[in-house]
């Protein structure tokens, strides 16, 4: 039986799919749902594919319904990035399905009262939805075991959305200032990670098309749009898989360098919106509030997703 129970939240697009896939296929692991935020594809179509993909799990882990738009700002999505439909446009039927009656930051708090100190929050999008948890109810930041959080650029950049911002923290400052001030045993893993150790080579890619399982497949085949992304404008070797390698160290963080460090977020105007503001020689005497990764090795991340991608 699973043991550790994790609330996992998302704006499903390409990468996320593949880190719900990990989850939901992880023996040791109880998803007890998915919240939805919108982010990488407006609210209703992040519904569809977080619904879909647990529908081709052969699941049933309920997926509840979140923030359309970030707490004080108009919504930027990644839809250049992922496709119109957030998994590469490829003809997937993503219409039709229905989430659970209930609203996402309600269930995130009810859930972590209800199982106080055993819940791993794992964020994948903008946290609108954890922050607005957070606002409602600040008593539960003391109540969850961690929370690993995609999203940030590190210790050393670059961002993907600008100079210096990682999207997910670039869609919704003010959340992200709402988190690091909360209380939250926060583990930061950043896009600098996923560049580093976690981007699909064409060997990388022929060695999970060959696991030759349908979740292998899907999580290939929906990085289409973000594969030529890759090659055009980040001009890395194929696509890179953030929130994977961020699911990788929820499931397991034995692998993982860290680095405790005071963490705060530039809350705009652009260019420095949604950077973070790493304060690693504590300048400002701010206390250390995130464990930020700073490696986390490839071999053991794509060692683990075959792992989990092989399961049927």
């Amino acid at each position: 039986m699973p043991s550790r129970k994790f609330l996992v939240d998302t704006d499903t697009a390409s990468d996320d799919a593949v880190a719900m896939i990990m989850a939901l296929r992880d023996p040791e692991v109880d998803v007890l749902a998915f919240t939805v935020v919108a982010g990488n594809v407006p609210l209703d179509q992040a519904v569809q594919n977080a619904l879909y993909t647990v529908e081709l799990c052969g699941d049933d882990t309920p997926v509840y319904v979140g923030a359309a738009t970030p707490l004080l700002r108009d919504l930027g999505t990644a839809q250049d990035v992922h496709g119109d439909d957030g998994f590469g446009d490829i003809g997937l039927d993503l219409q039709g399905r229905t989430p659970a009656d209930g609203w996402a930051p309600q269930v995130l708090v009810d859930t972590i009262r209800a199982h106080p100190g055993e819940i791993t929050l794992v964020t994948l999008g903008p946290m609108t939805n954890i922050a607005t948890a957070l606002l409602w109810d600040p008593g539960i930041a003391s109540l969850v075991d961690r929370c690993v959080v995609m999203g940030g650029t590190g210790l050393n950049g670059p961002g993907n959305v600008s100079p210096n911002a990682e999207f997910n923290f670039w869609v919704d400052p003010e959340a992200v200032r709402v988190v690091l001030r909360s209380g939250l045993p926060l583990e930061f893993v950043g896009w600098d990670i996923s560049i580093a150790s976690a981007v699909v080579t064409d060997e990388r890619r022929a060695a999970i098309r060959a696991i030759d399982t349908p979740v292998a497949h899907f999580s290939l085949d929906i990085q289409s749009v973000l594969a030529d992304y890759a090659l055009a404008e980040t001009k890395l070797e194929g696509p890179d898989f953030p929130d994977p390698i961020a699911m990788a160290h929820a499931i397991d963080p034995s692998a993982a360098t860290a680095e405790k460090v005071a963490v705060d977020i530039a809350i705009g105007p652009d260019p420095m919106r949604g950077t973070m503001i790493v304060d690693q020689f504590g300048f400002q005497g701010s206390t250390p509030n995130v464990d930020v990764v700073t490696h986390y090795p490839s071999d053991h991340f794509f060692a683990l997703l075959h792992e989990r991608l092989a399961t049927r």
